[in-house]
């Protein structure tokens, strides 16, 4: 198993979209920093940036890594080996070669410039916790979903999707059922809204260390305002690691069932 997570990581640590994703977060971590010279207003934006591009870059290459090496996995498939985990290797070799990208993109920048405080120090490795957890959670549903469909458009299709759901759609739904039913008292419903959006997940838990109320929105307040800031944190953080189980669930179940 572990020398399949080696071949994958390898393989993809070569390729130049990888080294161009590693560059991305280099290149506009030490900008940010050149440019604003204050640690938490750079992880502010670092935290849009992630919150939107991680999903998303994860949601490519897990569908179109598991796409090209089809063939590969197909052979393998013929060998001993239990199908739960080979596909469990495929999903922890792609989730981890995006994570030393990431993490090493905007690691050099801030041990430069960010890291000389032990309270930017911590800042920092939330924003690098939040980032690993959904590049493990979107290339779980991409692994997912390429598994179940197939068909690669429609697999790819699906996948981007749920990307696009959980990124941009979701808040426009909350915020039209917030407006609609504003007489009613929201805060509990806002609670379990934020549990379903892994992304909201991770905006929230960076913001309620930082601590900047105006940027938490309606799902952040509520969580504030109901469990405290560290209770509120811990929460976030313990649905953000359910969201990793339940895809890597998922992919175990569909393996054993699917004819291959």
């Amino acid at each position: 198993m572990w020398s399949i997570v080696y071949f994958v990581v390898r393989d993809l640590l070569r390729s130049r979209w990888t080294l161009v994703y590693f560059i991305f977060y280099l290149f506009s971590g030490w900008a940010l920093l050149f440019l604003t010279e204050q640690t938490q207003k750079a992880l502010v934006t670092l935290l849009y940036i992630t919150v939107v591009l991680v999903p998303l870059v994860a949601t490519l290459f897990g569908s179109m890594y598991y796409y090209n090496v089809r063939d590969f996995i197909a052979l393998l498939l013929a060998q001993p080996l239990p199908r739960a985990k080979l596909f469990i290797a495929l999903y922890l070799g792609i989730s981890l070669s995006l994570t030393f990208s990431y993490v090493f993109g905007l690691g050099l920048p801030f041990l430069f410039y960010g890291l000389w405080h032990w309270q930017s120090l911590i800042d920092f490795a939330i924003l690098l916790w939040v980032g690993v957890l959904l590049t493990f959670i979107f290339t779980g549903f991409a692994v997912g979903v390429s598994l179940w469909s197939e068909n690669r458009i429609k697999g790819f299709g699906i996948a981007l999707i749920l990307w696009l759901f959980f990124a941009v759609l979701y808040d426009g739904i909350f915020l039209v059922l917030l407006v609609l039913f504003r007489e009613y008292p929201l805060e509990k419903f806002a609670l379990i809204a934020m549990a379903i959006n892994p992304i909201d997940l991770g905006r929230i838990l960076i913001l309620l260390r930082l601590d900047i109320a105006a940027l938490l929105g309606y799902t952040g307040a509520s969580l504030k305002h109901f469990l405290g800031t560290t209770a509120g944190a811990v929460t976030a953080q313990s649905l953000l690691l359910f969201w990793v189980v339940f895809p890597l669930w998922v992919i175990v179940q569909i393996a054993k069932r699917k004819d291959f």
